[in-house]
């Protein structure tokens, strides 16, 4: 069809909602909706959490519904560099992705004690060589590195943290280079949830700082008298955690009590002594006693399973012959979170997150565009490619994978526009971010969004419509009527990044949209359920994004990319330094990549690029973003440090000042 005239036919037939001419109609349907959302975030299937059979299980339902409108399901031509799409059912819209998804204990896991004989300690110590049981005794955390240490000593260190901006350091005085670092669980605050310890509870944190110290592995003290019971035993891997680059293991208080302290009595009073001395408390100054004459040989063995989740791809050729080249990609996520755990902001792990608005409602939305679309007579000149992305909640891994594994060249997409929790709208309410990465986002989104409120009767003389009148026929009667009450109250951000896949491709200098209806009390919990939904203005939602596509549509010209404003400097992290990275998420042992570089940063200003990958900073070996975090929250504004990376396979060395965070 003609652009003019597949424009008028879009834009009239989405504020009708009836045929026109010989069209059907295209408007979304609530019951379409609720049918998607329903069963993506039922239970049956767990809350879809990437590598799960119940993500598995969404992704073939994805992959249905896009045969049954008729999408191409490959590009049919192999290019370096792209991923071809698998063209045996089910699997014909899906492109794979690697993920380590667990982790599993090896057959070399063992812990042996031997304790030298010293009959001036009292108790009297006894010589003798103990080893533990595995999963009774002691454990070895998922991200702990596999490794064989014999006959070590070890040296207890607190509880294993080295916080600069608090300045609190349990390694000061304690010499662990060489030997094994053991540290009590948690922090000197206990469990206070506000605490300035708080954000240091994670156990990644003590492993980082025994790493840093020269220590060869890391003991934690288990908090709870049951070892059972503890969270040190749930033996998981979260997306990239990467390793600890030393071998982790906890211990139940009560092996550390014999075998470290001689009883449990005198465990307690060390760790009590440790928590008077962090609040300034202990008048006595006198040390702790020391550990009992141990050496450890220990072997860690931890096997990580990896598996393969999926993006799930459709494609809908444009028309025109020129035009098809380029491409519009109108994507959303449909992975959630399990079962909670990583992520999750419930109270205890182990119930379904049904994940309805996030992102179920995405989801839902995406497959209702692909169906207007592909209605007869409305095909865009454009071609179309619906993507589903798995993996956005392990830190965008499926979008991330597809910019470096295009299907279609990067280069021909001139626009990604992303649906992500756009179900439960409240006072007519919408967000959308990456306004500033095209020229002409402001103009069209006003303009749709006006549209929203167009009502046009196709005869004239028909009932009047609510609303002031823009077009009138000559008995008087208007044809086209204005009523604002139907348009959104607009939330426009500037920034082309920002906490979801589109951040992928405007990394990638693509001009993006990211379609929000805001956050709720159901956020990352269980309750985020289908029955929840704003079924009838997620309606709306998907009329102003398909208004969208069809401005995009009706001009040759492609949107004029733009650097975005930077919104990241006002943040609350918990850091006091910005640098204006944007760190890559997957699973990594030997740096930490770059996605991308916000303009006008420390980080641009000292030169790093995207692409890069930093492998130390500030003096601190960085393997992962764990490490990076870590570094991170060291620095000081204003102060200039060197860091290291990897660009082309060269190693490079700049510096780096960052800036206060406001």
């Amino acid at each position: 069809m003609h652009r003019k005239l597949f424009t008028t036919a879009l834009l009239i037939s989405l504020a009708l909602g009836v045929a026109l001419a010989q069209q059907p109609t295209i408007a979304p349907s609530v019951e379409r909706l609720r049918a998607h959302i329903e069963y993506l975030a039922s239970d049956k299937l767990e809350g879809r959490r990437t590598g799960s059979e119940g993500a598995k299980a969404a992704a073939e339902y994805i992959a249905r519904e896009f045969s049954r409108l008729g999408l191409r399901r490959s590009i049919g031509y192999d290019t370096p560099g792209m991923s071809i799409l698998e063209a045996d059912s089910p699997r014909r819209y899906l492109q794979f992705f690697p993920f380590v998804a667990s982790v599993e204990l090896g057959k070399r896991n063992s812990l042996q004690f031997k304790i030298a004989a010293n009959p001036t300690a009292v108790p009297p110590q006894k010589a003798g060589s103990i080893s533990l049981d595995l999963q009774k005794d002691w454990m070895p955390l998922g991200f702990s590195t596999g490794g064989r240490l014999e006959n070590t000593a070890a040296v207890l260190v607190g509880y294993g943290l080295t916080v600069s901006e608090l300045k609190y350091d349990d390694y000061v005085g304690a010499n662990v280079s060489g030997k094994i670092a053991i540290a009590f669980s948690g922090t000197p605050a206990g469990d206070n949830p506000h605490s300035e310890f708080a954000r240091f509870e994670h156990v990644r944190w003590k492993a980082i700082a025994a790493r840093n110290a020269g220590a060869k592995a890391l003991i934690i003290i288990a908090a709870e008298s049951n070892f059972k019971d503890d969270p040190l035993l749930r033996f998981h891997y979260s997306s990239g955690d990467g390793d600890a680059g030393i071998p982790v293991i906890a211990v139940s208080r009560q092996a550390a009590a014999r075998l470290l302290f001689a009883n449990s009595s005198l465990l307690a009073d060390v760790e009590q002594r440790l928590r008077n001395k962090a609040a300034h408390k202990d008048e006595d100054q006198t040390a702790a006693p020391p550990l009992q004459s141990v050496v450890i040989t220990l072997s860690t063995d931890v096997i990580r399973r990896e598996v393969q989740p999926a993006n799930v791809i459709g494609i809908l050729d444009g028309s025109d012959p020129v035009l098809k080249n380029e491409v519009v990609v109108i994507g959303a996520h449909y992975d959630h979170l399990g079962l909670g755990g990583e992520g999750s902001l419930a109270s205890h792990e182990g119930e379904i997150h049904h994940g309805a608005d996030d992102n179920a409602s995405g989801t839902a939305a995406m497959l209702e565009l692909a169906r207007i679309f592909t209605q007869p007579g409305l095909r865009p000149r454009r071609t179309l490619v619906f993507m589903a992305f798995s993996g956005e909640e392990e830190g965008l891994l499926g979008s991330n994978y597809y910019v470096n594994h295009p299907i279609l060249p990067l280069a021909n997409t001139v626009a990604m526009l992303n649906l992500d929790m756009v179900g439960r709208m409240k006072e007519n309410k919408l967000i959308i971010g990456g306004v500033g990465s095209a020229q002409q986002w402001r103009a069209i989104l006003d303009a749709e969004n006006r549209a929203l409120g167009t009502s046009v009767s196709a005869v004239a003389g028909a009932d009047q419509h609510a609303g002031y009148p823009i077009v009138v026929a000559a008995n008087g009667r208007p044809i086209v009527t204005s009523d604002t009450a139907r348009q959104f109250a607009l939330t426009l951000n500037e920034d082309g990044f920002g906490p979801s896949d589109h951040s992928s491709f405007y990394a990638r200098q693509i001009p993006v949209l990211f379609f929000w209806t805001g956050n709720h009390e159901d956020y990352h919990k269980p309750s985020d359920t289908a029955d929840k939904i704003n079924y009838a203005d997620e309606v709306r939602v998907i009329e102003l994004v398909a208004r969208i596509v069809g401005d995009l549509d009706s001009s040759t010209a492609r949107p004029t990319y733009m650097l975005a404003k930077s919104e990241a400097s006002g943040r609350a992290t918990g850091f006091r330094v910005y640098l204006g990275t944007i760190p890559n998420y997957a699973d990594s042992s030997d740096g930490l990549l770059l996605d991308g570089v916000r303009e006008n940063s420390p980080a641009s200003n000292a030169g790093i690029k995207a692409g890069d990958k930093i492998v130390k900073l500030a003096g601190r070996e960085i393997r992962n973003v764990y490490d990076y975090t870590y570094a991170l929250g060291e620095m000081k504004a204003g102060q200039e440090y060197e860091v290291e990376l990897m660009r082309a396979g060269e190693r490079i060395r700049l510096t780096i000042i960052p800036a206060a965070r406001k």
